[in-house]
């Protein structure tokens, strides 16, 4: 099984922000769309970096009075780790596991396209063993 089947399940929506924006125009977007990370987009909208709920904690965690003002180039993780529609997900599942990242966007020819999350991964993990074990079962009783 490859990204793509999780993206045609989940959805293709990625809430993004400019790398000019705030902590506090971040927390703002994850707090609304109930989400664990925003990527961040720089010049053509092209991917420059990601901020996570860790982030900012980890920010928050050394001057917690100034943090929110300060701009999300300061605190983002550069260096995204991103996969293809055709990656195959055992492979996002090691990247994931090896890298201890739990967001992954999605790019095609460098273009954003979407997003995925360790849930997703977990979650049709979990769906194909169960249309598995229905099919054995299936094969079994026949």
């Amino acid at each position: 099984m490859r990204v793509d089947t999780i993206l045609q399940t989940k959805g293709a929506q990625v809430y993004t922000l400019p790398d000019t924006s705030s902590l506090a125009d971040a927390v703002t977007q994850l707090n609304a769309h109930n989400i664990g990370a925003v990527v961040i987009t720089g010049a053509n909208n092209a991917v420059a970096g990601i901020l996570s709920e860790r982030d900012i904690v980890r920010r928050l965690g050394t001057d917690a009075s100034t943090t929110l003002a300060l701009p999300i180039a300061e605190c983002m993780t550069r260096g995204v780790v991103t996969c293809e529609r055709d990656t195959p997900i055992a492979e996002v599942m090691e990247r994931m596991t090896r890298r201890r990242i739990r967001h992954m966007p999605v790019t095609e020819n460098g273009a954003l396209i979407g997003i995925i999350s360790i849930g997703d991964v977990v979650k049709f993990k979990i769906e194909d063993a169960e249309r598995e074990a229905a099919e054995l079962r299936e094969y079994i009783s026949s």
